[in-house]
């Protein structure tokens, strides 16, 4: 007994330390995140509070929503896409390519017309605005008026106005709204079309004229896990955008609640 005794201990102690290890801290993971362009501050930001909040981190890849989308269709590596258009979300869902039921929508925008910030005017958008003119010979940086939501949205705007026809030759267009941006910022372009967001990420750059909602699509971005890759911490971070600290830091970036 005395040889036995101690052997039957042992087991249940190393039973004990095994069950209780199963009941320990959740494993760090590692979610990666493709994201429109235009989130980018915003979504550093959320990310830096979950990742302070969570033993997770956040990879961030960013670009235009076409893009993107076109890049998890065909099985890139993505945890979570978050578009700047329905329809790119759309896209993957008629595709099989999101998560069941872990779709919504995170923030809505308001389309801008911006200048550099040396340029104290304002533009009141209509068929009598000559915006060529405007450009006094430069070019209107837009993101892909096919293809990118900012530059779908800001080709509608034009053409609700009666502008596009009169403009479109003087249009250059980047790959993503940031790009676009940045060609105003930099002083490469008098003029660009952007997001709201956009303008208030960039003091290099000052809002001279705002699009008016019923002039373009509605701006909404849709976020969803991507099919097969839905995990603990990916829906962890999807539950975090879904609370207010994540909408007042979106608010602060420009943003836009969703309309009910």
């Amino acid at each position: 007994m005395r040889f036995y005794l101690p052997r039957v201990l042992l087991f249940a102690a190393l039973l004990i330390l095994t069950c209780a290890a199963g009941r320990g801290p959740v494993r760090a993971d590692a979610i990666t995140v493709f994201a429109a362009a235009s989130m980018k501050n915003a979504l550093e930001e959320i990310a830096g509070d979950f990742m302070a909040a969570t033993s997770h981190s956040v990879t961030f890849s960013f670009a235009g929503s076409s893009v993107l989308a076109r890049q998890i269709a065909l099985g890139a590596p993505a945890d979570i896409f978050v578009s700047a258009s329905t329809d790119w979300m759309d896209y993957l869902e008629a595709e099989g390519r999101l998560e069941p039921d872990s779709r919504s929508d995170l923030a809505g925008n308001s389309l801008v017309l911006i200048a550099g910030d040396g340029n104290t005017g304002s533009v009141r958008p209509g068929p009598d605005t000559d915006l060529p003119a405007l450009l006094s010979g430069g070019r209107l940086a837009m993101a892909l008026t096919d293809a990118v939501p900012a530059g779908i949205y800001g080709k509608a705007a034009l053409q609700h106005y009666g502008m596009w026809e009169s403009v479109a030759p003087h249009v250059a267009q980047t790959d993503n709204v940031r790009a676009a941006l940045a060609l105003v910022a930099q002083g490469a372009a008098p003029l660009g079309i952007v997001y709201a967001s956009d303008a208030a990420a960039e003091p290099r750059v000052r809002v001279i004229a705002t699009f008016a909602p019923e002039s373009h699509p509605a701006i909404v971005y849709p976020v969803a896990a991507v099919a097969g890759r839905d995990t603990p911490a990916s829906r962890a971070l999807l539950d975090y955008l879904g609370r207010d600290a994540a909408h007042i830091i979106l608010m602060r970036h420009g943003f836009a609640a969703v309309a009910e």
